[in-house]
């Protein structure tokens, strides 16, 4: 039975693979599609209308309109530590969970 790390990464694994197909990377509009579906909160709360714009060209690697998996897992790497990051001073002291 996979420990509760390992379904995570899983989950990030395939997550990833849902939304790139066949092709193994994500474009600008299958980027949008992620954010939207899986992480609606941060969506929602941003005030940037040029947010994918601006994620996009951060995680292009050749400036080619693709992300690669390396590039997906360093913006979900960025987003989890900003989570931490509240939890730790918000919540944390608090005893509260997510």
């Amino acid at each position: 039975m996979p420990s509760q790390l390992e379904h995570a990464m899983e989950t990030v694994m395939f997550t990833f693979h849902k939304f790139a197909g066949d092709k193994n990377y994500l474009t600008r509009e299958d980027l949008r599609l992620l954010m939207e579906k899986e992480v609606p909160g941060y969506m929602e709360n941003q005030k940037d209308p040029m947010a994918i714009d601006r994620i996009m060209k951060n995680l292009e690697e050749c400036r080619d309109g693709k992300i690669s998996f390396e590039g997906y897992l360093s913006l979900f790497a960025g987003l989890t530590n900003g989570c931490n990051e509240y939890y730790i001073k918000k919540m944390k002291p608090t005893g509260k969970k997510f």
